[in-house]
């Protein structure tokens, strides 16, 4: 039997929201029109541009003074071990306390690190002296995508533009790993050595500050509720004994213990992937084309998510989570029979389309079983895992690739792609919702008595309309979680 849809007024089953006279509207333009969502939106890209930036220009500047690269991959892995150490707990702070009140200190903090590190660097200290700022400025860059993901939530849950908020943020990921690499290097390369870690320092703590600055969008912090607490359900069904709140995010959000190993492979697979890519590059005698290459990459994932975002999907988000994770892994495990760039190309883009889709869905996925005073710190361990995948899966990437070559590198990153596949598969129980209800992208039926003569919901009001609510002043109101669940 089919479940009963209803829709907000205007949308037309398919998850657009129509204007006047019948004419669809973009779904990413809708989400926008948010009040306050294009600047925390926007504010959110600059501050996350260190993440595609940061590694490299550390690799690019300690390796121009000291002419080392094992030495600058030492450092570089240094500073992305600590980010992936620090950052779920900065998110854990800004759960309690509130985003501004520690964002503001932290990007002070990496501010500092940072020109203390370019500068020791460039005076061509000591290794140690070197590494503990280089360390400490990656320990404190801040995890801003997981806040702006933190912020649509609060906004938008239990709404079916969600997902779509959050596919405009992974293509937006997907644009800066398309221009971050490329404007790094040509600062440090073209301009000075430490000019592209420069760049991301001040891109870094002028989007952070612009981001903080937007209090009307601010959800409010979230103290965790009394020992034993349980979560409500108002399905039915009952209510499922839950684990108390304190009991750490882990226990709270089961799903992260399929997740985190999965992104760990699937950080790996990508670090092997841009390695990779970049010695069949060099054995086909044009290196420079890599950088075509990867950008190609991400092009097909930011087509992909953009796809993606802008449909109503009925089959279950764990269901969607492992479909595309296992598109992406087929498409990976193409890369080594390639004979050239030509079908290089064309098999990259194509594969590179499942990528969004697969990211949305597992912070999608965070988004649903996270208590509100968990959610953000659950979604940087996402982040944290695929970090510590890079910066575990790049050494042993290269020494495969300087022995046996490209090819077996793409395999490589084949493997640790099917691993992550596997380990989906393996804990797709956790995954599902608690009280194992589905949920595709739609809004939950309303009310009866909101249709039998009684006061509308908020969820019924025209979405211009819609009062302010705790969770966020100033801005929608955020379905709380039991009623969605």
């Amino acid at each position: 039997m089919t479940r009963a849809r209803t829709h907000p007024p205007g949308d037309d089953g398919g998850g657009r929201l129509g204007l006047a006279g019948g004419r669809q509207a973009n779904p990413y333009l809708e989400i926008l029109r948010v009040p306050g969502a294009l600047a925390f939106s926007a504010a959110g890209f600059l501050a996350r541009m260190p993440m595609s930036m940061f590694g490299l220009g550390t690799v690019l500047l300690i390796a121009a003074v000291t002419g080392r690269y094992g030495l600058a991959g030492l450092v570089a892995a240094a500073g992305s071990v600590c980010y992936a150490l620090a950052a779920p707990q900065f998110a854990r702070l800004c759960d309690r306390f509130g985003q501004r009140r520690v964002l503001r200190p932290q990007v002070a903090v990496f501010g500092v690190a940072t020109v203390a590190f370019m500068t020791l660097a460039e005076l061509r200290a000591p290794l140690a002296a070197v590494i503990v700022p280089g360390a400490l400025a990656g320990a404190t860059i801040p995890s801003v995508g997981s806040m702006v993901r933190t912020r649509w939530s609060a906004l938008l849950a239990g709404t079916s533009r969600l997902h779509t908020a959050f596919s405009l943020e992974s293509v937006a990921d997907e644009i800066i790993f398309v221009v971050g690499p490329a404007l790094v290097t040509l600062l440090a390369t073209g301009v000075y050595p430490a000019a592209g870690v420069g760049a991301a320092m001040v891109l870094c703590v002028t989007g952070t500050l612009l981001f903080t600055a937007q209090r009307r969008t601010e959800p409010r912090p979230r103290r965790p509720p009394p020992r034993g607490t349980p979560r409500r359900h108002s399905r039915e069904g009952g209510t499922p004994p839950v684990p108390p709140r304190r009991a750490g995010t882990w226990a709270a959000v089961p799903g992260l213990a399929t997740l985190v190993p999965a992104y760990w492979f699937l950080g790996a697979m990508f670090a092997t992937i841009d390695l990779s890519t970049v010695g069949f590059s060099a054995e086909h005698g044009h290196i420079a084309v890599a950088g075509l290459v990867l950008g190609t990459y991400a092009l097909g994932s930011a087509i992909g998510g953009l796809w993606y975002g802008a449909r109503t999907w009925r089959a279950p988000l764990e269901r969607r989570f492992v479909i595309t994770l296992g598109c992406t892994v087929a498409g990976v495990s193409t890369f080594w029979l390639q004979p050239g760039f030509a079908s290089l190309f064309a098999v990259v883009i194509v594969a590179g389309m499942s990528i969004s889709p697969t990211l949305i869905a597992g912070y999608g996925l965070i988004e649903r079983q996270a208590p509100p005073e968990r959610r953000t710190e659950g979604m940087t361990w996402l982040s944290s895992a695929i970090s510590v995948g890079v910066a575990t899966g790049s050494p042993l990437a290269g020494h495969l690739i300087d022995a046996y070559g490209a090819r077996a590198g793409y395999l490589l990153a084949a493997a640790c792609g099917g691993a992550a596949v596997l380990t989906g598969l393996a804990g797709l129980g956790r995954l599902r919702r608690p009280g194992g209800n589905d949920d595709s992208d739609h809004v939950p039926p309303r009310p009866a008595a909101a249709g039998a003569g009684g006061a509308p919901s908020a969820r019924d009001a025209p979405w211009d309309k819609v009062p302010a609510c705790p969770e966020s002043p100033g801005t929608l109101p955020a379905v709380r979680r039991s009623q969605q669940d």
